[in-house]
């Protein structure tokens, strides 16, 4: 493994995030980093796991699935059970995002229905008013 450390200002600027979620991170106990006085020494698996909490972010998981799946690394064991439960959520997430497709495909039907609607009562008192 690579001796090389990071300080927390390092791991921002590569990972292009704030210092704040950093330690935010931390404070979570997704990472513990050494210390030298004030200083956050930063090991190159701490970069990894903040890595693995971003990507698990854009994909959509929580925190908790984010520790979870970080608790279950296991080089010895080909990170085995790491890869099948990821692969689990990820079943998992992309069902939940095929249902919010279908949620949103039954909105804007509705929505469009409400908007026919609305602009034939407009028409309709449009055309009453030219009457008068």
């Amino acid at each position: 493994m690579s001796s090389q450390t990071y300080s927390i200002s390092d791991l921002a600027r590569e990972l292009d995030i704030t210092t704040r979620a950093i330690r935010f991170y931390e404070e979570q106990g997704l990472l513990s980093p050494e210390r030298r006085g004030q200083e956050r020494i930063y090991s190159p698996r701490d970069k990894v796991t903040l890595k693995l909490i971003l990507r698990g972010k854009r994909i959509g998981f929580s925190l908790a699935e984010c520790r979870e799946l970080i608790e279950l690394y296991d080089p010895s064991s080909g990170n085995t059970r790491q890869l099948n439960s990821m692969l689990a959520k990820i079943s998992e997430r992309r069902e939940q995002l095929e249902q919010q497709l279908l949620d949103i495909e039954q909105m804007k039907l509705e929505l469009d229905t409400a908007e026919e609607r609305c602009v034939q009562a407009l028409e309709q008192t449009l055309k009453s008013q030219q009457v008068v």
